[in-house]
Formats: structure tokens, sequence, C-alpha cells
């Protein structure tokens, strides 16, 4: 994939619809904290479906992904009135995210180890789709933490190298770095089972990125 900064990584919530001009985030963030509640009610619509993708890239049960996309926003809101646009709203958003996912996943170490519950399992494979969604998400589950969280930022959420080096308190190259192993890494993982039409089709796919 290319490297170079591309049209998605510009905020599309902020283009022009048919003449008009749509506030940016930020500004919609700071008319809320003002007390404006139809600004909050137009950044839910933009990024509900951004953020629980955010999530159930992460987190086995779609139940609990929307669970963990609401939380996000409830923290958001109770926190509005200390809300400053010192960076785009966004990157503000999926820090807020990254707090609410690890205290999900302290939570459910905790069950897990001193109350003897198990994660969810993944859906089963009824599909080809489903079935190849199913290899990548265990391709990618299977990168080091770090690289992961930088692939799943670049690749899904479509952040910036900027962005995500501000979100994971990272040097810019140590940002460059991570990605370029970490598909290289995804590649082998997905490569490896060759015999299996998904996963090589898929394989086949990345090589073209």
């Amino acid at each position: 994939m290319n490297d170079a900064p591309r049209d998605s990584e510009i905020e599309s919530s902020q283009s022009p619809r048919s003449g008009e001009h749509p506030q940016s985030d930020e500004k919609l963030m700071v008319a809320f904290a003002r007390g404006q509640a139809d600004a909050f009610t137009a950044l839910f619509a933009r990024y509900k479906q951004p953020l629980f993708g955010f999530f159930r890239r992460r987190v086995a049960d779609p139940a609990q992904a929307e669970e963990l996309t609401q939380e996000t926003f409830l923290a958001v809101l109770r926190a509005a009135a200390r809300y400053q646009a010192t960076a785009l709203f966004r990157t503000y958003l999926y820090a807020v995210g990254f707090n609410i996912l690890r205290a999900y996943r302290r939570k459910a170490a905790f069950r897990a180890t001193f109350l003897g519950e198990q994660p969810p399992g993944r859906e089963p494979a009824i599909d080809s789709a489903i079935e190849t969604q199913a290899l990548m998400r265990q391709a990618v589950g299977r990168l080091e933490r770090l690289d992961r969280e930088v692939l799943l930022l670049r690749e899904f959420e479509q952040l910036s190298y900027a962005e995500i080096a501000g979100l994971l308190g990272l040097p810019l190259n140590t940002v460059r770095s991570r990605l370029f192993r970490a598909r290289l890494a995804l590649h082998d993982l997905l490569a490896a089972p060759a015999s299996h039409p998904a996963a090589q089709e898929f394989a086949q796919s990345k090589e073209r990125l």
C-alpha cells in the first residue's frame, strides 16, 4: 500500500456536501461544550460506525463492541466541559476509546483469572466472506500488540502517521517502521496456509498493497 498521504486521511466529515459547508468536528465539540446539544448529535452520527469498527476489530463479540462504543461516547459527553481543540477530534475520540478498551481488557483478564470466565469465542465461518474475515482477524491477532495497533489505526481507522504517533506516544519513524514490519508479518501469516482458498486469496490481495 502506498505510504503517501491519501485523500481518505482528510476528514470526510469536513467535506462540503451539496453546496453546504458543515462545521468541523472540533468546532462542533466546542459548540457542544458551550451548550449546543445538536452539535454532539452531529458528531455521534459521524463517528458511531467508525468507532464501532474500531472496537469490532479488537473485540470478538459485536454486542460488546457496541457497548464499548456507547461507553466511549458517554465518556466524551462527561468530559465535554474540559475539551480543548488542541488536536483533531477524531484523535481525541480514539484516545478515549483506547482508555475504555484497556479498562475492558483489565476486567476481562480479572474475570478469566479469578472467576474462571472465558472470553467469547469467534463467530463460526458460514461462508467464504466470513471465513476470510476470520482468517484475517486471526492473523492480525498474532501480530505483536504494538505492531497490531499501528496497523489497525493506519489501515482501518485511516489515521495519519502523525496522528498514530501522537496517540501511541511513538516517534514518527517508529510508526513507519512498525507499520512496515506489521504488513510483512501479516502477509507471511496469511500466505502460510496457502492451500486454503480463502487464505490464499486474501494473501494475494495483500501483495497488491
